[in-house]
């Protein structure tokens, strides 16, 4: 199963992630997003210091203004 990192303040999408079988790794750093096929983030402090340094060949999903459901379809549609 895919590998999702998930910003460690998104409690709720990690565990509907856990939930269908993906493996979820906690976002902490720029490290943590290495090996993740798809990482989700809150979008709230999206490049703040205009700095676009790409750490991860996976997409990057943004949460804001998406419903739970919404995030899973779309992390299913990155990943398969």
């Amino acid at each position: 199963m895919s590998t999702v990192g998930v910003e460690s303040s998104l409690s709720d999408i990690r565990d509907a992630l856990e939930g269908k079988g993906y493996q979820v790794k906690t976002l902490k750093n720029e490290e943590d997003a290495k090996d993740c096929d798809c990482c989700v983030i809150s979008g709230g402090d999206m490049n703040v210091m205009g700095i676009e340094d790409v750490v991860t060949q996976g997409s990057v999903i943004s949460t804001q203004g998406m419903t739970t459901e919404q995030v899973l379809q779309a992390v299913e549609r990155q990943v398969h």
